[in-house]
């Protein structure tokens, strides 16, 4: 039974977070909310993990919580369950989209899913910078972490200047990691 839960929670999730893995950002958060699977920090860790790794953070991050709710099998139903919508959706798009791709109403759709893609984007990245710069304490009392929004602005910094625009990602990735342990310890 649980993998039946596995694949239809994450179908869900695939079949509503149009844009990429940051639009489902919000519907994870749900998830882990309404499953407990996960925590929001929990949550946080994944997407820093998925953001870092090969693959589209959605699909590394079902293939994850499967994995750890019911083992290889839950990975693996998970994870068909996330890309399932797409697969579906993509299929009966291109059916249709030849005889329909001059419609005005189909243009507005496209037109409206940017939009929707967008405001999805948006919450997720105000979702993540809530968990990584604010912490929450006992009585929702709140404070900043100073350390990770002095972490992020000079990040920002940096990126500003030229010669380090053209740095691969991986370069950033790698520094952040660096930081992140020598901060922990």
């Amino acid at each position: 039974m649980i993998y039946l839960r596995l694949f239809w929670e994450f179908f869900k999730v695939g079949l509503f977070s149009i844009g990429g893995g940051m639009a489902t950002i919000p519907f994870l958060t749900d998830l882990g909310e309404r499953t407990g699977w996960f925590t929001s920090g929990q949550l946080a860790d994944m997407i820093a993990v998925s953001e870092s790794t090969p693959g589209p953070m959605g699909v590394n991050t079902a293939t994850y919580v499967g994995f750890t709710i019911a083992g290889i099998p839950g990975g693996v139903i998970a994870t068909l369950g996330l890309i399932c919508p797409s697969i579906i959706v993509i299929l009966i798009i291109a059916k249709f989209l030849r005889r329909f791709r001059q419609s005005k109403a189909v243009d507005g759709v496209f037109y409206g899913l940017r939009a929707a893609s967008v405001a999805l984007i948006t919450a997720a990245m105000l979702q993540v910078a809530q968990i990584a710069l604010i912490s929450t304490g006992a009585a929702g009392t709140f404070a900043v972490n100073w350390i990770a929004v002095a972490l992020a602005l000079v990040i920002f910094v940096l990126i500003q200047f030229t010669p380090l625009k053209k740095l691969h990602p991986i370069c950033f990735i790698a520094l952040s990691a660096v930081v992140g342990i020598v901060l922990q310890m």
